[in-house]
């Protein structure tokens, strides 16, 4: 392909979000997605329950995933988010198909942690099937996860536990480099002091139910955005993807 100066361009790129939203269990991550604009669900996990989103069966195997996947892009439909719920549950679909490919009868099979190499791959193929949904049909791409604790080795300053994706290392560096906006769904805590006896405090975090998003990184968590968002948004019920665009699309 031959470029010349009738191609450049300037100014932002105005292309639909490609988003992970992750926390703990229960925070309505999916009630999130279901806040898009006409979205539609590819389910890795039986955790919809009541939410009223349209939605593919339950996909078990990395063919159902390519098979809806591939629907979305080819056959005509006005849906305008696609997700996945969740992307942890997805993980041992991969890992599945990685084994296949290579005849293996575990992830764990090649040793030294190579077939978390070489799930690598379909990773990257997942990836690329959600840029062409929003390439090619111009749809915006919404994905859930839970989080973990995990221990994050500073190399600035001793070792500290942090929120993170629940993936492996390798898939949740991935899912990173893939997104433009990692975000952080979580409750606001407050610390709390009680005085217990002689010269006794005692510490423990207490919550309102206020959910929050956090959209950059710090120690407490993982995060990132493309989008120069505030660093904390809080998010009301029944409006937390509305109250998100406000920012993301301003």
């Amino acid at each position: 392909m031959a470029f010349d100066l009738s191609s450049i361009t300037r100014g932002p790129q105005i292309t639909p979000p490609r988003l992970i939203v992750y926390g703990p269990h229960g925070l309505g991550k999916t009630t999130f997605l279901s806040e898009a604009p006409a979205p539609i669900l590819l389910p890795t996990e039986d955790g919809k329950g009541k939410i009223d989103i349209a939605s593919f069966p339950l996909a078990r195997s990395w063919a159902d995933v390519v098979s809806a996947l591939v629907t979305l892009r080819d056959q005509p439909h006005e849906f305008g988010t696609a997700g996945t719920d969740s992307l942890d549950w997805l993980e041992p679909i991969v890992w599945a198909e990685t084994c296949r490919r290579n005849n293996w009868a575990d992830i764990e099979t090649p040793g030294y942690g190579k077939g978390f190499g070489a799930a690598d791959d379909v990773w990257r193929e997942f990836f690329q099937m959600l840029s062409d949904l929003r390439d090619k049909r111009g749809m915006q791409v919404i994905l859930t996860a839970h989080s973990q604790i995990k221990p994050f080795n500073d190399p600035s300053s001793e070792p500290y536990d942090r929120y993170s994706i629940k993936l492996q290392t390798r898939a949740s560096a991935l899912a990173q480099e893939w997104s433009d906006a990692v975000l952080f769904l979580n409750q606001k805590s407050y610390i709390q002091k009680d005085k217990k006896g002689f010269d006794k405090v005692i510490a423990r975090g207490v919550g309102l139910g206020e959910r929050v998003i956090y959209t950059e990184e710090r120690p407490s968590h993982l995060a990132k955005n493309r989008y120069g968002l505030p660093p904390e948004i809080a998010v009301p019920r029944g409006a937390m993807y509305s109250t998100l665009a406000k920012h993301l699309f301003s």
